[in-house]
């Protein structure tokens, strides 16, 4: 296995650390455990990103650009002017 495939299954399992923090915030019955849970999604949230930021500057995970006019065609779309 080399550095790229363990790059992929850590950010891998960081995004699922972020979904299990996020639903367990959503899900706390008080202020204590939603707070815990809250910190922990941002703290979970900032280490994915740094996960990220070293993937993509080996050029291991690239996003592509969107095109302008595929972005407005959806601002349009969900805009509250036409639902």
């Amino acid at each position: 296995m080399d550095d790229k495939n363990v790059m992929e299954d850590i950010l891998l399992l960081e995004k699922g650390v972020c979904d299990l923090f996020m639903h367990g915030t959503i899900e706390s019955s008080t202020a204590n455990v939603r707070q815990a849970f809250s910190t922990a999604l941002n703290d979970a949230l900032s280490m994915q990103n740094t996960i990220y930021g070293k993937m993509s500057a080996k050029g291991w995970y690239s996003a592509e650009q969107a095109e302008q006019n595929k972005l407005t065609s959806l601002k349009q779309k969900f805009s509250p002017q036409n639902s």
